[in-house]
């Protein structure tokens, strides 16, 4: 009887440690299909910083939903928010406006696997672009708008000492 509680008890552990592995291990999407659209700013007259939103929606071929998608921008990682249903995401990250560079910013998302081969790759030292990511998402900025050239108040200095200078002139011609 004591053998019999003993082997039902190894296999009653055996069994739960399948269940929490099914329980834990993560959904894999394959064939991923991604649809994005990109907000930046674009008028930095009196902004410290840019904003960068990606939003997208994931298919995965296998239709699996709710990943945890995690998003790497320039040596950065941030978790992407889900939005909405299931398949929606956000990424969103601010740079510096003198940092910010116009052109492709593209942004790489893993799941869960990835992100954590990403993050021992960065641990290790290793280079991060040998992990692959599941799908990368470009996200343009044409620049942002700074102000004019010359403001208006160095302007109106500078065609109010014209104007005296042309007054002063012609004073001194109708005197003279």
């Amino acid at each position: 009887m004591g053998i019999v509680k003993m082997v039902n008890g190894k296999m009653f552990v055996v069994v739960g440690y399948l269940l929490l592995f099914t329980y834990v291990s993560a959904d894999v999407c394959t064939k991923p299909e991604v649809t994005a659209s990109a907000y930046t700013t674009q008028d930095a007259t009196v902004l410290t910083s840019i904003a960068f939103v990606a939003e997208l929606t994931l298919k995965c071929g296998n239709h699996v939903t709710g990943l945890p998608l995690y998003a790497e921008i320039n040596g950065r990682t941030l978790p992407a928010a889900r939005i909405g249903d299931d398949n929606n995401y956000q990424v969103s990250w601010t740079e510096d406006v003198k940092k910010a560079r116009s052109g492709d910013y593209s942004v790489n998302l893993y799941d869960e696997e990835g992100y954590a081969a990403l993050r021992k790759a960065i641990r290790s030292g290793e280079d991060s672009s040998s992990v692959k990511s599941l799908v990368t998402v470009v996200v343009n900025y044409p620049g942002a708008y700074q102000g004019p050239w010359v403001n208006s108040e160095f302007m109106a200095a500078i065609l109010s000492v014209l104007v005296w200078y042309l007054a002063f002139s012609a004073r001194s011609k109708l005197l003279a």
